[in-house]
């Protein structure tokens, strides 16, 4: 074998190391952030898991807003990535949770099950649910403050990840004051997941999200406004 036939051997055999080497670190790679999201989401691959939908307001018990619609839509990329299915259930389901990973999309005005997820969960909330226009409407009162909505300028959601112990299986609460903003919250999750695991390392938190002037742009500009996790689980009359 000449000079040239063993420089052209060599160098056939490094490209395929090399590229072999790169094949196993990019699939190495992405298997761990797969395990990480599934874990974070409580979503092992071929598990099934909850999206409980609320109904529109002022719409029949049935409805669904546009926004929730597409809401479901981006969580369900999520669950798709995670190899899980998704169980589409109404607002009025009975069922436990911890068994499975649970989404739960809507304020408590809309869905019956966010009313039973903070008072069980997050006994620290209070959340106005008065139908009548008014500066109270939808409020959210956390920790002392309350987050009001002013109609096309600032718009309040709670995204929470919900934990009962080892070993239980998250709830993931989206409660806004409107369907603009539990989308957002939807949006919200997908975008900075990664993050989220990081910085809570999967234990329970409660977040507030503002989004900025929904009039004109809709859901796309949402900003973290406090991490409320200790006085959202803390019973409103401890905190007193």
């Amino acid at each position: 074998m000449n000079d040239d036939v063993r420089n052209i051997v060599l160098g056939v055999v490094a490209t395929a190391v090399s590229g072999g080497f790169g094949w196993f670190t990019r699939t190495y790679l992405w298997r761990r952030a797969l395990r990480r999201k599934q874990a974070f989401f409580g979503l092992p691959t071929g598990s099934d898991c909850l999206f409980v939908v609320n109904r529109q307001m002022g719409g029949t018990e049935n409805s669904l807003h546009r926004n929730d619609a597409f809401a479901l839509l981006e969580i369900s990329a999520l669950i798709k990535d995670c190899g899980a299915t998704v169980q589409v259930v109404t607002h009025e389901a009975r069922q436990g949770f911890g068994e499975r990973a649970e989404f739960c999309v809507g304020g408590p005005a809309s869905n019956s099950r966010t009313v039973a997820h903070l008072h069980s969960l997050l006994p620290g909330v209070r959340v106005d649910q008065s139908t009548e226009a008014g500066p109270h409407r939808g409020a959210i009162a956390v920790g002392g403050e309350t987050y009001r909505w002013e109609p096309g300028l600032a718009e309040y959601v709670l995204l929470a990840r919900l934990t009962t112990g080892p070993g239980a299986r998250p709830v993931f609460l989206l409660s806004g004051q409107t369907s603009n903003s539990n989308r957002a919250a939807a949006r919200y999750l997908a975008r900075n997941h990664e993050e989220l695991a990081r910085g809570h390392r999967g234990k329970s938190f409660c977040l507030v999200l503002k989004v900025v002037n929904s009039d004109a742009y809709g859901p796309d500009v949402t900003e973290l406004v406090a991490d409320v996790t200790a006085a959202a689980r803390t019973p409103a009359a401890a905190a007193g």
